[in-house]
């Protein structure tokens, strides 16, 4: 058995991430989850939230956050393909607050139906990455 798990974070445009990982906990529809290696073959959707990836360099572990997605878990390999990945180290706090406020303008001027609920998945999206973002 390997002692590492490989694990690549895709998402539509590009490869994020490929490293070789101790462990990798990500949030699951049913629940967060974590994946060593060995760990049994499985696929899962996965609902927006921080992705940690420990073991892959450095003391702590690689944070990233997704805006969905499925993985599929092999016994020696993760691939995660997110809708949205953004590296939480790079987010800007002040940037996020920004748009957050620009999001709830765009959703007091929303007509009802779809464009209204479609303002409201933005600023929440927006607000998880906020908190992510610490």
């Amino acid at each position: 058995m390997a002692d590492k798990v490989s694990f690549e974070l895709v998402s539509p445009d590009r490869l994020l991430m490929s490293v070789d990982a101790d462990a990798v906990a990500m949030p699951g529809m049913e629940g967060d989850f974590g994946v060593l290696p060995g760990h049994a073959p499985l696929i899962s959707a996965l609902r927006a939230g921080v992705i940690e990836v420990e073991g892959a360099g450095g003391d702590s572990p690689d944070r990233v956050y997704i805006a969905g997605g499925f993985a599929e878990v092999a016994a020696d390999r993760l691939v995660v393909l997110a809708e949205e990945a953004v590296v939480v180290a790079d987010m800007d706090r002040a940037d996020l607050e920004a748009r957050i406020q620009e999001a709830n303008g765009e959703l007091e001027a929303a007509d009802e139906g779809e464009e209204r609920r479609l303002a409201e998945g933005k600023i929440s999206v927006l607000q998880e990455m906020l908190g992510a973002a610490r």
